[in-house]
């Protein structure tokens, strides 16, 4: 593993994928939606494209050993299209291009979600079917993405899918950002009885074991066509995890609480008012999302431990640390 490309190398988790190759001596280029400062800094190439349009795959696929495809389009509200483009679309042209180049190896970044069938799971390894319904388009684009990636190992590309779940870490976009801006205002609640444990991976966890899958395809087939849950050394409970973070932020503690069927209901209404009324804006709820806060989601990750040798070396402990003091800088 020598010459790399990342897709989406500008985001939260292929910044720190980006990283970790540049400190193992990787040449790594990234390809995304825009040029990125803070990569260009560090001696990294941006190819600037749509992973939609096959010919910039293609293009950017040359001269690389190894592809982590970590891009794609996230959330849980939006267009359809917009999501297909991203996440099928843009997958199928980066298996595309792999073959066109001989790139031998690629690492590809999926979800839980695609397992998710709006009931708990409770320690899940990786013979958990794919769901039969899926309540947005985020998990569904990536289940079939998925499920294209593994269809397309072999002899000539080496392919394995990892699901990092719940990212987090200094510099995190999206999660913790959002869980603070309700928490000031004082808009979230408890879905169900809020003891659910479901899986964190702290960012530079997951970066790690994105490196580690792909140096074992390039030792070895033996992990090529496979999928790995990727998290941290337990799972938490949800809402005590929170609260925690509030408490260290001056953040009054989410206490209210709504059954999961009420903030169900209140989701499927919700998503039928925004879409009647053409509302790009996510609704304040839907029916993915109380499921997600109400349901118990973590999974086994001795599948990855056992054939790449991924166990988290930043605790959650050690995480929250971190987070805490980039937040104070």
């Amino acid at each position: 593993m020598k010459r790399v490309l990342v897709t989406g190398g500008g985001g939260f988790l292929g910044t720190a994928v980006v990283k970790q190759l540049l400190e193992v001596g990787c040449t790594v280029k990234v390809a995304g939606r825009n040029s990125y400062d803070h990569l260009v800094r560090l001696g990294v190439t941006c190819l600037v494209g749509d992973i939609g349009d096959k010919m910039f795959t293609e293009e950017a696929c040359r001269n690389v050993d190894t592809v982590f495809h970590v891009a794609a389009k996230a959330g849980i509200w939006g267009s359809s299209r917009e999501f297909a483009r991203a996440n099928l679309d843009g997958t199928v042209n980066i298996v595309n291009g792999c073959r066109k180049n001989d790139v031998g190896c690629l690492v590809h970044t999926s979800t839980p979600s695609v397992v998710f069938n709006g009931n708990s799971i409770e320690g899940g390894n990786e013979s958990l079917p794919y769901a039969d319904t899926f309540l947005c388009d985020y998990a569904r684009t990536k289940a079939a993405a998925e499920q294209y990636v593994l269809e397309n190992s072999g002899d000539q590309l080496r392919v394995c899918a990892l699901r990092p779940h719940l990212i987090w870490g200094p510099g995190d976009p999206h999660l913790i950002p959002r869980l603070i801006d309700r928490g000031r205002k004082g808009s979230l609640k408890i879905v169900g009885d809020g003891r659910n444990r479901v899986d964190i991976t702290f960012v530079d966890n997951g970066a790690r074991a994105h490196l580690l899958a792909a140096k074992s395809l390039h030792q070895s087939s033996s992990i090529s066509g496979r999928v790995y849950f990727i998290g941290q050394e337990r799972p938490v409970y949800l809402w005590d995890w929170i609260n925690d973070l509030y408490r260290e932020l001056g953040i009054t503690r989410v206490e209210r609480k709504v059954p999961k069927v009420t903030a169900y209901m209140i989701g499927w209404c919700l998503e039928k008012m925004h879409r009647l009324a053409g509302l790009k804006k996510e609704p304040a709820m839907t029916r993915f999302m109380a499921l997600q806060r109400a349901c118990s989601h973590f999974f086994s990750h001795e599948r990855a431990k056992e054939d790449f040798g991924y166990e988290p070396l930043i605790t959650i402990e050690q995480g929250k640390a971190r987070l805490l003091e980039s937040m104070r800088q």
